[in-house]
C-alpha cells in the first residue's frame, strides 16, 4: 500500500485596496496618446503561486484534541505467551502543530513548523490492559510523537513549480524522564514534487517520497490535486495516498469535507528496556474517513471538527529498523490488530490571510 508524509505550505498574502473609478462620461480623453505606451514590467519574470481559489485556509498554529471511542485490541503471542485480545475504553490525547512562513516571496516560499501528538488508553471495566513484554509498559505509559519539519514551494515560472517537504520525527513511549534517550531513535522522512498551476481554480503535482506513514519505511510515488468547480461550491483537496478529501463551500466562512487520512509512524518502545530488549518498535498505522466541519469564529480564527470512524492498518512489533518494501518477506515479531473505532476530533486554528 502507498504511503505518504507530505505537507502544502501557502504564503501570506496582503489584501489589496480597492480602486475607486471616475465617471468615464465626464471627460473625454485622446488615447492616441498612448499607442506607444509600453508596460514597465514587459521584461519581468512572472511566478506562479501556491494559492487555489476556496482552497482551505492553511493553519499557522492548532491545537486540538482527539478521542478515539472503545474497541478491541486483539495482540499476538509472545515469548511463549499465549495471544491475548482486552477491551480499550477509549484512546485520547493532545495534538499541536505550528507552521511558521520563513520567506514568502513571489519567487520562493520557506516554511518550518512543528507538531506534538499523544495518546493514552484507558481500560474498559474488566477487561484489563493487555500484559506481555512486548507492550504491556507501552499502553500504560500511551505513545508520543514530535516532529520538526520545513516545506519549501519553489515557482519555476508562472505555470510549474516544485515542492519539496522534508521532516525528523521522534515516536515512542518516552515521557520527560526518557526523552533523552529517544532522540538516539529520531526517523526522517521527505518528499519532492514537480508541478503545474493550470489557472486559478487547479493545480497538480507528481513526486516521490520517503515516509513512515504506514509505520514502517518505504519509498513511492505521490499525487497531488487541488481543484475547484467552476461553479466553486465543489471542490478536490489530495495528497494521494496520504488523504484526499471533496470539499463542500457553503461560503467562505464555512467548509465541509468528506474524504480520508493515512495516520500512523514507528514508535519505539522503551518499557521494554526491562526485559532486555532495546529495539522494539510498534509500526503504528490508520486510516482515518471523516466529516470535517470548519468555521470561521472571527477573522483568522478558525474551529475544526471531525466524526469518523478510524480503522486499523497495522498495529504490528517488529524489531530494530529495516526496509522491508513491498515485496519483502521478513516476519514480524508480533502481528497484532485493532477493531474499528469511532473516533472524534476538535481545535482551534489561527489561519493565513
Amino acid at each position: 500500500m502507498k504511503h505518504l508524509l507530505l505537507f502544502i505550505i501557502a504564503p501570506c498574502f496582503a489584501l489589496q485596496p480597492l480602486l475607486a473609478q471616475t465617471d468615464s462620461a465626464a471627460t473625454e480623453e485622446d488615447f492616441s496618446q498612448y499607442e506607444n505606451l509600453g508596460f514597465a514590467d514587459d521584461g519581468a519574470r512572472r511566478f506562479c503561486t501556491s494559492k487555489v481559489l476556496d482552497l482551505s485556509p492553511q493553519k499557522l498554529i492548532s491545537l486540538g484534541y482527539d478521542i478515539q471511542g472503545p474497541y478491541t485490541m486483539n495482540l499476538d503471542s509472545f515469548a511463549g505467551s499465549n495471544p491475548v485480545s482486552r477491551k480499550i475504553g477509549n484512546s485520547r490525547g493532545l495534538r499541536f502543530s505550528a507552521n511558521i512562513p520563513v520567506i514568502s516571496k513571489n519567487a520562493l516560499t520557506w516554511t518550518v513548523g512543528a507538531n506534538y501528538l499523544e495518546q493514552r488508553f484507558s481500560e474498559k471495566a474488566g477487561g484489563g490492559l493487555p500484559r506481555t513484554p512486548s507492550n504491556s509498559d507501552f499502553l500504560l505509559n500511551g505513545f508520543r510523537s514530535a516532529a520538526l519539519n520545513t516545506t519549501v514551494f519553489k515557482p519555476l515560472d508562472d505555470k510549474c513549480f516544485l515542492l519539496f517537504q522534508g521532516q525528523i520525527e521522534v515516536n515512542g513511549d518516552y515521557n520527560l524522564n526518557t526523552l533523552g534517550t529517544a532522540f538516539d531513535d529520531a526517523k526522517s522522512s521527505a518528499a519532492l514534487l514537480y508541478g503545474k498551476k493550470v489557472h486559478d481554480r487547479k493545480q497538480w503535482a507528481l513526486g516521490a517520497v520517503r515516509t513512515w506513514r504506514a509505520g514502517e519505511i518505504n519509498y513511492i510515488p505521490a499525487l497531488l490535486l487541488n481543484y475547484t468547480w467552476p461553479s466553486r461550491k465543489y471542490g478536490v483537496e489530495m495528497l494521494f495516498p496520504a488523504r484526499a478529501a471533496i470539499r463542500r463551500t457553503f461560503n467562505p466562512r464555512n467548509l465541509l469535507f468528506f474524504g480520508y487520512e493515512l495516520e500512523g509512524g514507528s514508535y519505539r518502545i522503551q518499557g521494554a528496556k526491562t526485559y532486555g530488549v532495546n529495539d522494539f518498535e510498534l509500526r503504528r498505522s490508520e486510516l482515518r474517513f471523516r466529516f470535517t466541519y470548519e468555521h470561521s469564529l472571527h477573522g483568522f480564527i478558525w474551529l475544526s471538527a471531525q466524526a469518523g470512524v478510524r480503522a486499523n492498518y497495522s498495529y504490528n512489533v517488529d524489531r530494530g529498523n529495516f526496509f522491508r518494501g513491498f515485496f519483502g518477506e521478513q516476519p514480524f515479531l508480533m502481528q497484532n490488530s485493532l477493531s474499528p473505532a469511532p473516533y472524534f476530533q476538535i481545535s482551534l486554528n489561527l489561519v493565513s490571510p
